[in-house]
């Protein structure tokens, strides 16, 4: 049986109406977090850029879960690297500062696999998110998520704020963002194939040469890590979150193809960017500290995945 923590406490969930969002009310209530005492700002009125919104929505919470950002694939990080720089680092910057004004008792800030420089030995640990400079694409995004990390650890040193700091890996799921102007890339794919598929076309073309390796954690997986550092972990130092296992793009194109019955040709366009060479995280820190181990095969989570798009789009 689940062991009960967060039993009265009052917790905002930024970003919490999203993918991940649900998710994570879903696994705190599990945990025993009164559903009631949970609060999501609206996205359209509580514009967290502002510090005014910011101040006023940490009032009285105990507990709050930074999930909130803008991000997308490629594409995006190509299109609006400022605003994916500006967005980001405000949001985190003000409601982290607000929080500690308003004495909230903890923290949690959800950062990003792409703060990691870009040749980052693999499997990523944790002590070498310093170590150069992210990929270049994903630079903006990363280096503002990354920047609130600092935050944190220097708000922890001068006043003794407790804020913890988790850098998750691409996540994929059902409900997922399926838009392809701003998708990453397992959505983008499924519904790439899906609109193959339905067209009788006989060739797809997809980014890049396949080369690169990513590393995938399915929603409620991720949702479960998250909640247990919550419950668990009031650590200094950054943990990632993930599967620990990594498959190349060439690779994760196959597989969806076999499970959606698409037996066309897959034409790589070479002049579009790869993205990182290779993504895969070291996830001993999260057993360790709070005893977290991804449980959904990647086999699985893509047939739920594929499952819900058919059925949604």
């Amino acid at each position: 049986m689940t062991e009960i923590y967060f039993a009265d406490q009052k917790i905002l969930v930024t970003g919490g109406a999203g993918f991940l969002g649900k998710r994570v009310i879903a696994q705190l209530v599990a945990y025993g977090a009164n559903p009631e005492l949970i609060t999501v700002p609206r996205s359209k009125s509580d514009d967290l850029r502002s510090l005014d919104i910011c101040e006023k929505v940490v009032q009285g919470q105990d507990l709050i879960i930074h999930l909130a950002a803008h991000v997308g694939g490629i594409g995006l990080n190509r299109e609006k690297p400022a605003e994916l720089f500006y967005d980001n680092l405000m949001m985190g910057v003000q409601l982290i500062h607000a929080a500690y004004v308003a004495k909230v008792a903890k923290f949690v800030c959800v950062g990003t696999i792409c703060a990691y420089p870009n040749f980052t030995p693999v499997p990523f640990k944790e002590a070498d998110l310093w170590n150069g400079y992210p990929e270049v694409t994903n630079a903006p995004y990363g280096v503002a998520k990354k920047a609130l990390l600092v935050q944190l650890q220097s708000y922890r040193q001068q006043y003794g704020f407790n804020g913890i700091y988790l850098l998750p890996v691409n996540l994929y799921g059902p409900e997922d963002n399926f838009d392809p102007r701003s998708s990453h890339v397992i959505p983008a794919l499924i519904r790439k194939v899906h609109e193959a598929k339905q067209r009788g076309d006989r060739q797809i073309f997809v980014w890049g040469d396949g080369t690169p390796t990513r590393e995938f954690i399915y929603s409620d997986d991720a949702a479960t890590g998250i909640v247990m550092a919550a419950a668990k972990y009031d650590g200094a130092e950054p943990v990632n979150i993930g599967t620990g296992s990594e498959i190349a793009i060439k690779d994760l194109i196959n597989l969806i193809c076999e499970l959606m019955g698409y037996e066309g040709e897959i034409i790589w366009e070479t002049d579009k960017p790869n993205g990182q060479p290779r993504r895969c995280l070291d996830v001993e820190r999260a057993e360790q500290f709070f005893g977290f181990r991804a449980a959904i095969s990647f086999r699985e989570g893509l047939q739920n995945t594929i499952a819900w798009y058919r059925q949604n789009s």
